[in-house]
C-alpha cells in the first residue's frame, strides 16, 4: 500500500505499523492500562445520528471557522503532539509545512524536537503553542516569552498531565527516549533498517525548547514517563494557570477540561476557549470521552468562549457531530502522525486532504451551507 491508497485512519495505521520499529508504533497506538478510554474516544460517536435537509441549494459548502483570533480553512487542526522527529526526521517541520498549506493550525508541544524559532521562520500559517509547566518556573516563563516573540496566535495549557499515564504497551516494548536498543525492541529496529538509517543520518534527538534549560534536554536516557514524573510540576493549580494566562495575554486555552466545573473556572482566569481532551486516551483510564462530554459543557458555556473537541477523530462525520454538539472546531493526533511516519509533509497532506474532502462532501449531504448551520437540530442521540 501507498500513500495515495490511504483513505482512511486505519489505513495510515496499517502503513505506519509496517515502517516504524515496534516500539515507535506502540507509542503513537495505545494508551493507558487496559486502553478503555482510548477505544471510547472513538466509539462515543457513534452514540448517535445525523439529520440532513434535501434539496437545500448547497453548492460549495464554506468550511471555515475561527478560532484563537484566526480564520482557518477546516474545522480541523493538529493537536499538539511531542518528539514528531521519532516518526519522521522532518518531524514539526513537516507537520507545519502541511498545515499551512490546508490553512489551518499547527500546534507545537513542548517536548518537540524543533525551535519555536525555527517553525517560525519556516511557516506563516496558523501556530499554536502547547505549553507544559515545569517545577523549574524559568523554562515555562522562557518558553512563553519566545513563543509571543515568534509570532505565535495562541497558547494552549496542558492540565493533564501532572504525572505520566501508565502506558504499559511502552513498558512492553522497550520505548525509551531517544530510542536505543533493548533485548524487546533489537529485532524490531533491525527489520525496519530505513527508519534508522533516516534517525542516526538527521539531526541528533532532542527536546530543542527546553535543551539549554535543563540536560534533561539533551540526555533523556529513560522513558518518557521518566521525564514527565521529573520534571513537570505535579502541584500546578488554578493560581499557577491564571498567571500563565495574563503573562501570555492573548487567545488562550485549557487542554485537558473534562468537567463543567472546570469549563467555568476556565472562563474567570481568562481563557478564551478549551479544549475538551483526555489526552488521547493515554492519562486517567476509565474517564469519560471528551464527545461524551462535550454537549453539556457546550450547553453550559458555550457562548463563553471557544470549544475545541480533542481526540477520537477519525472521519469528517465525526467533526460535523461534535460542530452539531457545540464545537468550535476539532483537533487530532494519531492519525497526522501516522500520516507523518509514512510520508513526511506529503503524508500529513494527505491526511488532512481526506478529512477536507470528507467534511465536504458531507455538508454538502447535510444540507448544509455552512458550518454555524451545524446545530443541535442536527444531531439526535440513541436513549
Amino acid at each position: 500500500m501507498s500513500i495515495k491508497n490511504c483513505y482512511n485512519f486505519e489505513d495510515f495505521r496499517n502503513l505506519a505499523k509496517n515502517k516504524l520499529p515496534s516500539p515507535i508504533f506502540h507509542y503513537i497506538d495505545g494508551g493507558s492500562d487496559d486502553e478503555i478510554t482510548l477505544k471510547r474516544n472513538t466509539d462515543s460517536f457513534d452514540e448517535c445520528d445525523l439529520i440532513p435537509n434535501v434539496l437545500a441549494n448547497v453548492g460549495k459548502p464554506d468550511l471555515s471557522t475561527t478560532i484563537f483570533g484566526k480564520k482557518i480553512n477546516l474545522p480541523v487542526f493538529l493537536s499538539p503532539t511531542a518528539m514528531q522527529r521519532l516518526y519522521h526526521h522532518e518531524g514539526d517541520k513537516a507537520s507545519a509545512r502541511a498545515a499551512e498549506k490546508f490553512g489551518t493550525f499547527y500546534s507545537m508541544s513542548s517536548m518537540a524536537n524543533t525551535t519555536i524559532e525555527e517553525i517560525s521562520n519556516i511557516s506563516g500559517g496558523p501556530k499554536l503553542f502547547q505549553l507544559y509547566v515545569h517545577k523549574d518556573k524559568s523554562i515555562t516563563d522562557d518558553l512563553i516569552e519566545r513563543s509571543k516573540r515568534s509570532g505565535f496566535d495562541g497558547m494552549c495549557l496542558t492540565v493533564d498531565t501532572l504525572v505520566a499515564g501508565n502506558r504499559e504497551r511502552d513498558h512492553r516494548t522497550g520505548f525509551t527516549t531517544p530510542p536505543k536498543l533493548t533485548l524487546q525492541s533489537l529485532m524490531s529496529f533491525a527489520l525496519h533498517p530505513k527508519w534508522v538509517f533516516d534517525y542516526l543520518t538527521h539531526a541528533k534527538f532532542e527536546l530543542a525548547n527546553v535543551a539549554k534549560k535543563t540536560d534533561k534536554g539533551t540526555n533523556i536516557t529513560t522513558s518518557v514517563i521518566k521525564y514527565v514524573n521529573e520534571q513537570y510540576d505535579p502541584s500546578m493549580n488554578w493560581k499557577d494557570a491564571e498567571y500563565i494566562v495574563k503573562k501570555w495575554d492573548g487567545p488562550f486555552a485549557l487542554k485537558g477540561v473534562m468537567s463543567i466545573e472546570d469549563a467555568k473556572r476556565a472562563i474567570d482566569i481568562g481563557c478564551t476557549a478549551i479544549m475538551i481532551s483526555n489526552h488521547g486516551g493515554r492519562q486517567l483510564d476509565g474517564s469519560r470521552s471528551p464527545f461524551d462530554q462535550l454537549k453539556a459543557i457546550s450547553d453550559a458555556v458555550g457562548d463563553k468562549l471557544e470549544i475545541i473537541l480533542d481526540g477520537g477523530v477519525r472521519r469528517g462525520t465525526h467533526v460535523l457531530k461534535a460542530l452539531a454538539a457545540g464545537a468550535k472546531a476539532c483537533s487530532f493526533g494519531r492519525m497526522f502522525l501516522f500520516g507523518l511516519s509514512v510520508g513526511g509533509q506529503e503524508g500529513v497532506e494527505k491526511v488532512l486532504q481526506n478529512l477536507h474532502d470528507e467534511i465536504n462532501r458531507n455538508m454538502i449531504l447535510m444540507g448544509c451551507k455552512n458550518l454555524s448551520e451545524l446545530n443541535s437540530s442536527k444531531l439526535i442521540y440513541r436513549k
